[in-house]
């Protein structure tokens, strides 16, 4: 009988232009959250960490990134129990992952970002288009964090490599 091998969407890639690194990130257990009506401070008390406000996220115990009203993506560590204040579902097989870090890394992503991430500070996320993809981006100290759902990885992963690329051109001249 066949063994299946779980691979991730990038198979662990990463380049590097110039000082900027992009690399596959592999984080994980993702779980979506989705608080039942009322059940915000039960869910938070649950989490052991305040539900994330619009827009950001916290890194107390994994990632807590707000993905929507009274929604959140809890990110890398497993889920407490949510029963009859959530409902939770594994998000982990659908979404692939990527750090972009550096000195070109926000110059980059605003050729394909409609956000100025020059004004985005660490603990700041938003669900928002990369190119004509879905992402959530998250402002981590030291660069960004960009999930994709896993089938749009490459098509991810290439589009921002060319804007490297272009930005290490133009550097050279």
């Amino acid at each position: 009988m066949p063994e299946l091998i779980a691979k991730t969407a990038l198979s662990g890639q990463s380049v590097n232009y110039h000082g900027t690194t992009l690399a596959e990130a592999d984080l994980g257990q993702i779980t979506s959250i989705a608080v039942f009506p009322g059940k915000l401070k039960t869910a938070a008390t649950a989490l052991g960490q305040p539900f994330p406000k619009p827009n950001s996220f916290s890194t107390k115990s994994g990632i807590l990134c707000w993905t929507g009203p009274d929604q959140a993506f809890l990110i890398g560590t497993p889920i407490p129990d949510l029963t009859g204040i959530a409902a939770t579902t594994d998000q982990s097989g659908g979404w692939a992952a990527v750090r972009l870090s550096g000195p070109q890394a926000a110059n980059a992503l605003m050729r394909l970002v409609p956000l100025d991430l020059n004004q985005f500070k660490p603990g700041q996320s938003a669900r928002t288009p990369l190119g004509h993809m879905n992402m959530v981006l998250l402002r981590e100290k030291d660069g960004f964090l960009l999930l994709v759902f896993r089938s749009m990885a490459r098509t991810a992963w290439s589009e921002i490599e060319t804007a490297l690329k272009s930005l290490a051109a133009r550097a050279a001249l």
